[in-house]
């Protein structure tokens, strides 16, 4: 058939064919610029973020708000649960053993100030009868007893005080229980008053004093016991034979319970406050044992848990859920022990959504000012 066109005819069709392909590789090299163009402003693929990203990092102390919400709730049901006829305190391991340590130190002092007071007396026997106007006849000389054993062992009564005892929380952290505690005085102060941690009641002056002058009074036997070991010694040192052998061996036991109560005064670091000075923290836990007195015991276990959703999608942005659960269970006990209820309490939140583009859950969230006042 071309070889009856003729020759300008078969050049015009060449032309066309020739720019209809041309036209057809513009159009694919325009179509491959413009994908090329639109996949580079799309994430690439192995993010997937259209079906929605989990992310916990950004937000991830905002669910502890709900789980916060929780522990006044069960604060509440707790102070509904106390007795209104008696007054109750919270158990805490730390207050515990300060109170049983500053009773030990308490009767250490009067332990070691009745047995200065006894070799004071045994002492003065021994020179009333060697003194020159005193009577030998039948003289039977007093044996002065060392301090016990159990008190020269704990003359450094700091070691009472230097146990560290805190107690860990779990998933809201150590502050769950300072929180739920807190919660518990402000829902029901007509109930519990003794919360077993912080202030203790160091700045009240009665039971420092009431130490103090229990250290005085063992300075001053102290003196007296010197004073007298001096005046044995003076006496063994005019005799002769076996009643010198006897007055120095008292002499030397006097001076033994010398150096004993000089180190019990000094371990009680009376001139000293915090945790080193155990005249200082026992009297501390002494006054706080004394507003305590005959209290009842609340023990508790407090788990506390907030959980935090973001979810990061491309087109409708981010969106953020919190939710709560709280888990309870504590125990009502007299002084001695005995048990007076127990139970167990669990919460869980609906998840709250926030709108982080504005407030759809309201402005007592964001505050906590009204929820904090019902």
């Amino acid at each position: 058939m071309l070889s009856l066109l003729c020759p300008a005819s078969a050049a015009h069709a060449y032309d066309d064919a020739l720019q209809a392909r041309q036209d057809a590789e513009t159009r694919a090299a325009i179509a491959a610029a413009e994908r090329a163009e639109l996949l580079a402003r799309l994430p690439p693929a192995t993010s997937k973020p259209l079906s929605g990203a989990v992310e916990l990092r950004q937000f991830g102390a905002a669910g502890l708000v709900k789980a916060f919400d929780l522990a006044r709730q069960l604060a509440g049901d707790v102070c509904s649960a106390l007795p209104a006829d008696r007054k109750t305190s919270v158990y805490e391991p730390g207050a515990t053993q300060g109170i049983l340590a500053a009773r030990l130190v308490q009767d250490a002092i009067e332990r070691f100030g009745d047995d200065l007071g006894r070799q004071n007396k045994l002492l003065q026997q021994a020179i009333d009868a060697h003194a020159p106007q005193g009577s030998k006849a039948g003289l039977i000389l007093p044996a002065l007893s060392a301090v016990p054993a159990t008190l020269r062992a704990a003359a450094d009564l700091s070691a009472l005080f230097k146990t560290d005892v805190g107690v860990e929380g779990l998933a809201y952290g150590e502050g769950a229980r300072s929180l739920f505690v807190t919660a518990l005085a402000r829902q029901c102060p007509d109930k519990v008053a003794g919360l077993g941690a912080g202030y203790l009641g160091e700045l009240d002056a009665k039971p420092y004093d009431s130490l103090l002058a229990k250290v005085r009074s063992l300075a001053t036997q102290r003196g007296e016991l010197a004073n007298r070991t001096a005046l044995v010694q003076r006496l063994a040192d005019a005799a002769k034979g076996d009643e010198k052998k006897e007055l120095a061996a008292l002499a030397a036991v006097g001076g033994t319970l010398l150096k004993s109560a000089d180190a019990f005064i000094d371990s009680l670091r009376a001139g000293e406050t915090g945790e080193r000075s155990p005249l200082f923290n026992a009297a501390r836990y002494l006054g706080y044992a004394a507003r305590t007195r005959d209290m009842l015991v609340l023990d508790f276990d407090l788990r506390l848990e907030g959980m935090t959703i973001v979810k990061d999608n491309l087109f409708s942005g981010q969106r953020l859920r919190l939710a709560g659960v709280a888990f309870l269970w504590y125990r009502l006990h007299e002084p001695n022990g005995a048990l007076r209820l127990a139970d167990t309490v669990r919460r869980m939140t609906a998840p709250v959504e926030v709108d982080l583009r504005g407030d759809a859950v309201g402005g007592a969230f964001w505050g906590g000012t009204e929820q904090a006042r019902k």
